[in-house]
Order: structure tokens, then sequence, then C-alpha cells
């Protein structure tokens, strides 16, 4: 097949046979082909028809010259009917050429990247497909190659296409009758021809605007949408997402009420980051006192107090609330309300108060930012020893003594090393052969060697699998494989129990379900690219939404949802994850942003890696953190940064300057020809990119340049 098509392309080239499929052509044998049609109208119907599907399926230049000769030669009926039919059956010819010979071999080698492209083909293929046909600007030839490279069925391809077409054909078919009617080039600037021309150039935003009502209609059937509204927005959650939600509808003067079921401020301020932070910062200090003799200082034993430990937590807390308070944010000019809101239309929103009383507001648009709640299996057993999660933890006001962990994550890693280094007794279990895994292996292994440096018990492949109370005792009853590849099972014993092995979104209690607002696999909240549900109006941003659920890109996320929420009827903006950082607390600290090793040999990128030690970084000596290191990634033989990830003090600070430099498009260059601060741990990111200035060294000019000092002398 590959043969045949060739032959066929390189023969119409050879021969230049595409001549006779250009415009001058056209006007210069008009006449006699019209003359033809009249005395074998089947004829040169059926010949039309041929060589169209044969321009088409081929992709060879010429198709819209022939679109214009059909309306020029039959007139718009039979032209628009010839066109339309010859178009969609080259069309599909070209799909399955494209199909058979390349998308097996294209599915299979790019397989991770195109999931989320093939999930999106297999629910909404059709619609897709409808609203590139609508733009006849876009080269139809590549549609029809990049759709046989999908899931989408070729029933649906030739249907769409047939109905897509349609408009743009036409126009063109249209065009061509004028052209036909043309007896100098002062024609061209007819009025009529203009008229078809500009109607073809509007022709996308028309499409646009027919397909954005189309699905409105579609998706709004059976609700009535209220003839006035009491909001411009409505805003569900108070967390990070929905904080910056509603201050910006506020700071733009849009009337918004705010909605939070429990405390303003969301997990973050409330049971996450605020208060992992200041534990793990009493952590540190308990670290640090222990080890003055490397420091040159008399040795101390410092003993954790847990309940002013838990005291100061709180302290911290309440300190930063007045950031994310009622008070606060009713002064910016949000309706704050506190109670559980649920869904009762695509534009209403019942408030259910703590006292029971229930009110319903209606607003233009919705804003879901509910956020996520730690992951919790139904283990056998679970609920009779008791656990505790990363929202429960700031309970304790003691020792738990013999602390289980569950879970090699970011949150599983934190809290382990923090309540080790506090005096705890930590066991922590991964069913995994690594933690941390979505970071390269060393950065694993580093992390894992610290873990155990603090007295963590780190148990990797180890799958628990039930929970009991045995007499006085706690125990995890875990399976694990040996060396030789025999099962066995583990008994642990415990105190505390801490499961940290991931968050699950908050969905429920909203009666999404009865609107029809779907989920992905993970529980997040099914979005457009510009955070939309199925719903136009109704919008998610933060944990809800996935993918990164950290606080800073439910920040980032809260600005294109409101954005597109409150303006979206003029410019709608796709949000941006380009460029996304991230960092594990624990010590030393992991930082990340764009790919890291594992990421670009999966994606088949060809690239190279920069690696800088810290503990060759003469701050991080004096200060006794001299460990971790610096990783870049980079295209071949170029400066242009794909990723970087530091391990090492301070990371997630450091990390700060990659982020700038990618998000701008600045190169390693760059870097290096920015001056540092000496001596500060900052100097690690010139210094690294130093080591890519080396490794491309002009060593041919160099060697020329020594030679000229040489006869200097």
């Amino acid at each position: 097949m590959i043969g045949l098509v060739g032959a066929l392309v390189i023969a119409i080239f050879y021969f230049d046979l595409n001549q006779y499929l250009s415009l001058n052509f056209l006007q210069s044998r008009l006449g006699d082909l019209q003359a033809y049609y009249v005395d074998n109208a089947l004829l040169v119907c059926g010949l039309f028809f041929v060589l169209y599907v044969l321009v088409t399926a081929l992709s060879i230049p010429g198709a819209a010259v022939m679109t214009l000769a059909g309306g020029a030669v039959f007139g718009l009926g039979v032209g628009l009917l010839l066109v339309s039919f010859a178009s969609s059956v080259g069309a599909t010819l070209a799909f399955l050429v494209a199909r058979y010979l390349l998308r097996d071999s294209v599915q299979e080698r790019f397989s991770e990247r195109l999931k989320t492209l093939n999930k999106g083909m297999e629910k909404d293929g059709a619609f897709y497909l409808f609203t590139l046909r609508l733009v006849p600007v876009f080269p139809f030839f590549l549609i029809n190659l990049a759709m046989g490279l999908t899931p989408i069925k070729t029933w649906t391809f030739y249907w769409v296409s047939q109905l897509g077409m349609l408009a743009g054909t036409a126009v063109y078919v249209n065009a061509g009758t004028e052209l036909a009617q043309l007896e100098s080039t002062a024609g061209l600037f007819s009025p009529s021809l203009i008229g078809a021309f500009v109607l073809l150039g509007l022709l996308p935003w028309i499409g646009r605007a027919l397909v954005n009502r189309l699905q409105a209609l579609r998706v709004y059937r059976g609700w009535k949408k209220p003839a006035t509204f009491d909001r411009n927005l409505i805003v569900i959650g108070a967390g990070s997402a929905g904080l910056v939600s509603s201050y910006i509808a506020a700071t733009v003067k849009a009337s918004v009420t705010l909605v939070e079921r429990e405390n303003m401020g969301g997990d973050c301020l409330n049971t996450g980051c605020v208060p992992s932070k200041a534990l793990i910062k009493s952590a540190q200090v308990h670290s640090l006192a222990s080890h003055a003799p490397d420091y040159g200082l008399k040795a101390l034993k410092p003993e954790a107090e847990f309940a002013r430990v838990m005291s100061r937590i709180q302290d911290v807390v309440k300190k930063i609330e007045p950031h994310d308070s009622v008070e606060r944010y009713t002064e910016l000019g949000v309706d704050c309300r506190q109670g559980e809101a649920r869904l009762l239309s695509p534009w209403e929103v019942e408030i259910r108060k703590t006292n029971g009383d229930t009110e319903t507001l209606s607003a233009k648009s919705i804003i879901i930012a509910s956020g996520a709640r730690p992951l919790v299996p139904p283990f056998a057993g679970l609920d009779e020893v008791g656990y505790l999660t990363s929202d429960t933890l700031w309970k304790l006001d003691r020792n738990p003594g013999r602390l289980l962990v569950l879970g090699g994550g970011p949150i599983g890693c934190e809290l382990s090393q923090a309540f080790a280094r506090l005096g705890a007794e930590v066991t922590q279990v991964e069913m995994l052969p690594r933690i941390l895994l979505r970071e390269d292996m060393e950065v694993s292994e580093l992390m894992a060697e610290a873990l155990r440096g603090d007295g963590v018990n780190l148990l990797l492949e180890h799958k628990a699998k039930r929970f009991a109370r045995e007499g006085d005792e706690k125990v995890l009853y875990a399976s694990r494989t040996d060396s030789q590849g025999n099962g066995q099972e583990v008994r642990l014993v415990f105190d505390e129990l801490l499961v940290a092995i991931g968050r699950k979104a908050n969905t429920a209690g909203m009666d999404l379900d009865k609107l029809g607002i779907e989920t992905d696999a993970n529980g997040t909240l099914a979005l457009n690219e510009f955070l939309q549900t199925r719903y136009p109006n109704i919008y998610a941003c933060g944990d809800v939404a996935g993918p990164y659920q950290f606080t800073h890109t439910a920040a980032h996320q809260a600005w294109y949802a409101s954005v597109n929420a409150l303006f979206g009827r003029f410019k709608k903006f796709r949000v941006d994850y380009s460029v996304i950082p991230w960092a594990t607390f624990t010590s030393p600290e992991v930082a990340r942003v764009g790919l890291n090793e594992q990421e670009a040999l999966e994606q088949g990128i060809d690239f190279e890696v920069t690696r800088y030690g810290i503990d060759d970084l003469d701050r991080a000596i004096a200060d006794g953190s001299d460990h971790g290191f610096v990783k870049i990634i980079t295209p071949k033989n170029s400066d242009k940064i794909l990723g970087v990830t530091i391990v090492g003090a301070h990371a997630g600070d450091l990390l700060a300057e990659y982020v700038l430099a990618m998000k701008h498009g600045l190169g390693l260059k760059k870097i290096l020809g920015t001056i540092h601060i000496y001596p500060t741990l900052a100097e690690a990111n010139k210094y690294a990119a130093g080591e890519w200035g080396k490794a491309h060294a002009p060593q041919k000019l160099l060697a020329w340049v020594q030679k000229f000092h040489r006869w200097q002398l």
C-alpha cells in the first residue's frame, strides 16, 4: 500500500499533472469544460468525482481549486453535491491509509502521552472532529491523517466530515460560481465574490458560536434557567483555590458568595501545609540540637514535649488565620457563608447551615473548590485498631510511641522523619520497591538513606493486608517477597497508625451525580482545558480538579477558573501546566520542576543530564548541609531547561530561579551569566549551569587559543 500511494504521488509530480489543478488552468479552459459538461453531463460528473476523491485521498494540493471548479462548471447545486460527497469519501480513504499504515506504531511508541487524547476521542471524538471541520483554513489533509491515528470509528469520521465540511464547501463552491462569471481580473473585486470570501472568513466564528450553542442546548436540556441571578459567582470551598477565586471576583467588583462547610483556609491552613511545616521545623531544631558536637558545641540531649510542640503548631495556625478569615474576605467584598453546599441545578446552590436552616442562591457561574481529604482504603480490621490521617494527626498531645506510617509518598516521608526526629519509634511501610516513586531512582535512594539515618525503620515491598487487635497490642499483617521469591507474612506491632497513602477529591454531598457531572478515575472532576465541567458555567479548581494537588497549583488554577467564569463569554484562557514546581519538605528537601530523568526516558526525548554536587558548595560546607545535588535536563546540545531536580537544604527556595527561567524561556547561559551572592546556597544554581558550560566548551577553538598564547611567550 505504501508503494502504491508513493507511486501515485510521484507520478503526479513527475508528469506535472498538478498543473491541471491550478487556478490559471481553470480560467483558461473554463469555457471548454462548461461546453463539454453540457454535452456529456454524466461522464464529466463521474470523472470529476473520481479525480476529486483521488486528490483528497492522496493529500495532493489542489482540492481548493477543484472545489472552485465544481461551482464554476456545475453550478451551486450540482457542484455542492459532487464536492461534498467526493471530499468526504476522499478524506475517509486518507483516514484509512493513515490508520492502517501508521496508527499501531504511533500508538505503541507514544502510548503514555496519547492516553488523554485517546480518552477524549473515545468520549467526544465526533464533537472534536466537527469543530475542526468548521474551520476551513485548517489543512483538512492534516485532519484526515491525524484522525486516522486515533480510536475514532470510521463511520463516525465519515458522517461527521460530511456534515462538518458542508458549510465551508458551500462557500467555496459559491465562490466558484462567481469565478465562472469573471471577464477580467477586475471582477475579483465584485461585491458578491468579496462577500463569499468574507463569509468564508467568518465561518470559524459562526461555527464556534453554533457549536457552543448546540452543546449548551444539549447539556442544559431539562433544566430551567433563572430569569435573574442573585450573584455573579458562587464559590464552594474556602481552601486555597476557593479563597483566590473569590478574591479575584471581588477585586473586579463581581458579586461573589463563598461557601465553606468547616474552616476558612481549608486543609492547607488547618491540617496540611501550615501545621506540617511547623512540626517539621520543631523536628529540625531537635535534630540540630542533637548534632551539637558537629558544630563544636557540648553534647545536648533534647527531649521533645509533644504537648508543647502541638501547642506551638496551633499558635502558628492562629497567627496565620487572619489572612484567610471571614473578616478579611468580608472586608474585601466577599459574601462569606458557612454551611454545606448542594447543587440544585446548574445555576442554583442550596446552603444548609449548622442549625439545619437552608438557603438557596442562584449565580450565573459556579466554581467548585471543595478540596480533597486523606484516602483511607477499607483494610480489614482498620476501624478496630483506629488510625490517624494528616487531617486528624494534630490532636496528638503525647509521643505516639511505636508509630506505624503507611505510605512512601511525600506526606508519609515528611511525617515519618519528623516524628522519628522528635523521639517516636517510627516504622514506615511502602508496598512498592522505593519511596517517592515520581522522583528519579537516585532521589529515592538518597531519601531512604536519610530516613533510616534519622531512625525510621523503612520497610519497602511490604503490602499491608489486614489489621487486628490482639490483647493489648495493635498489629498489622503485611506480605513481602523474600530474595528467593517466596511470599512471607510479616507481623508489625504498633501503638498509633498514620495512614498517608494519598488523597481523594471531596465530591460527596453536593449531588454532582444528579447533574451528571463526571469524575475521572482518581476521583477528581472531569474538566476541559478551561476548567469547565460538562456545564460551561460550572468550573472547578484546586485538589478537586487535579491533576496536581498542591496549594500553589490550586491558586494557579483559581485565576483561570475565576477569570473564565466571569469573562468567558468574551475570552477564555486554557490553564497552563507547562511549568509546575513542587517540593517534598524532608531533610534534605526534594524540589522539582519540569521533567526528571526517568520521565525524559519514558517520553523518548533525546536529552542530556547536567549534575552539580552540593558537597562542593562553600556555603553548604560551612552550614554542615553539604549533601545533595542539582540535576538539570536539557535537550542535546542546547541550554534550554526541560526540568530540574534539586536535593538539599532549602531546595524548594533554590528551585525558584529555574522556575522563572523555564517560564520565560531563559537558558542555562543566562543563569551562568547572572551574579549570585557569595557565599550562598543559591550559587549552586550558577555552578550547575557552569557544569553545562564546561561540557559544551568549544574545544577546537580553545586548542587554537592555546596555540596563540604559546606563540605570545
